[in-house]
């Protein structure tokens, strides 16, 4: 009896034991379902929240993260301020120099005239000699894109190597510092009439008002000065600004090309502001002695970098329209060479050597006079081009007194297309030019009436013209009728 109750007891004990470790395994079994549905709905939600993230730009402060922390600076990532308006380099400049000399159908056609003179069965004269022409035309066309691409780089290292200020925590003071060198999250002071470097926004003004004056000539052509306002709540106007206490998120749109648009709020604060409040690059500060702000967008990510489309291969008219004609004059030429082969062999057949015209040269070798005078023809018209250049450029009418800086031509290839404009369309307040809106003189029933001081004196000599002088003025009522069409239009010159 005895052993069958150990045998029983030890038969309890194990059945109790694995009825245990069964609740036990499936009580863990469900705490790891648990954690694992948890995981996931956390890496859900910061999934949403990067997708979420990702439409957004957020700028903090450059301060904190200066030299050996800048790895932890959340605005690494962003560009720098440098700008790059070339179109090549010294690894690309060839292939891809070549690869938009081909989109003239003229130098495709000649380099197939060259590769076909390679073939003996079709040979005309010595393979060399048809490389040369075109070889030359193509190395001048280069020359020309690369002088053009190098004014380029002048340009945009003169913009790179301009200096503003910018704040140091090291100096705790502004230092001067190229645009090139200026980062999103750096806080940048300007003064008046100097260029915005890049897109910022306005933190500090010295107007007691919180208002900085901004001319948008460079970008839009306006003259009139435009207020941009400070944004509420990040400093105290009647205090210096501190860049070392600001310690506030910046969260706003994604860079866009839209002047206009801008949307951005502090993360803490939810203290919206917009374009108001924005200074873009390119702009001038106008009667303001001094602005305070921090970068948002720099380099190609400002919007003024943004709407310009980068340099291009310009065409003229007369080439697009030149590489239409060409297809038909390809076909043309099939047809009149295959007529004129079937006849020249007939012809030639009656000579038992070279016919008299062809005349050989020192070396022994016959060269076509008319393709010899054609490749020069070619020639010359790159030749030609570089001479309009040089003579636009170095045209004493063309000369601005003002700026003293003569007219530019940045594009060679277009020069012909001056010639060719019927209209010019303009605006009476002269937007896009001076801005500047000076009568002049008006004709009324052939009597012409000039302002005294704006007309020139050559035009007032003119024995017709009457002055707007209370001289010049009849001294009675007349009536004018001024015929426009259809209409009439009756003026009474009291």
């Amino acid at each position: 009896m005895s052993r069958k109750y150990a045998l029983g007891c030890c038969s309890m004990k194990i059945i109790r034991e694995k009825l245990f470790f069964k609740k036990a395994c499936c009580h863990h079994a469900a705490s790891d379902s648990e954690t694992q549905n948890e995981e996931s709905e956390k890496r859900g939600k910061g999934k949403k929240r990067k997708k979420k993230n990702e439409n957004k730009w957020v700028v903090v402060s450059n301060l904190p993260f200066e030299s050996y922390k800048w790895k932890e600076n959340p605005n690494r990532h962003y560009d720098c301020n440098k700008i790059k308006t070339t179109k090549y380099t010294f690894l690309s400049f060839i292939p891809k120099n070549i690869f938009e000399q081909f989109h003239r159908f003229a130098n495709l056609y000649f380099v197939a005239i060259a590769a076909l003179n390679f073939v003996p069965v079709v040979n005309a004269f010595q393979p060399a000699v048809s490389v040369i022409p075109i070889c030359v035309i193509m190395a001048i066309t280069a020359v020309k894109d690369a002088w053009e691409d190098f004014r380029r780089y002048q340009l945009d290292k003169e913009i790179n190597n301009m200096v503003c200020l910018v704040y140091s925590r090291k100096e705790s003071d502004y230092v001067e510092t190229c645009w090139k060198d200026v980062r999103v999250g750096d806080f940048v002071q300007l003064q008046c009439n100097e260029i915005i470097p890049a897109d910022i926004l306005l933190l500090y003004s010295s107007d007691q008002n919180g208002i900085c004056h901004l001319e948008t000539a460079n970008l839009d052509g306006e003259t009139n000065l435009k207020q941009r306002q400070v944004v509420k709540g990040f400093s105290n106007q009647n205090t210096p600004f501190d860049p070392e206490l600001f310690q506030n998120t910046i969260v706003c749109e994604k860079p866009n090309n839209d002047l206009n648009k801008f949307k951005g709020y502090p993360d803490h604060k939810r203290i919206g502001f917009g374009s108001e409040s924005l200074l873009l690059r390119g702009c001038t500060i106008r009667n303001t002695e001094i602005a305070i702000g921090i970068v948002i967008y720099a380099g190609h990510e400002t919007k003024a970098m943004l709407n310009n489309s980068g340099p291009r291969y310009k065409r003229s008219k007369i080439e697009r329209r030149m590489n239409i004609d060409i297809f038909f004059c390809v076909g043309l030429l099939f047809i009149m060479c295959l007529i004129g082969a079937l006849g020249h062999g007939i012809w030639k057949g009656n000579f038992s050597e070279r016919p008299p015209y062809e005349v050989p040269d020192m070396n022994g070798n016959y060269l076509s006079s008319a393709l010899a005078g054609f490749y020069m023809f070619l020639t010359m018209i790159i030749l030609l081009q570089l001479g309009q250049v040089f003579l636009i450029h170095n045209d004493i009418d063309l000369y601005d007194d003002d700026v003293d800086l003569p007219i530019q031509c940045r594009a060679l290839n277009i020069t012909e297309d001056l010639g060719q404009i019927q209209y010019i369309f303009s605006d009476k307040t002269g937007t896009l030019t001076e801005n500047k809106m000076v009568f002049r003189r008006c004709t009324v029933d052939g009597n012409e009436f000039s302002h005294q001081e704006n007309v020139c004196l050559k035009e007032n000599s003119r024995p017709h013209r009457q002055l707007l002088h209370p001289t010049a003025i009849p001294s009675r009522p007349q009536t004018f009728t001024i015929h426009l069409g259809p209409k009439k239009i009756t003026v009474l010159l009291v």
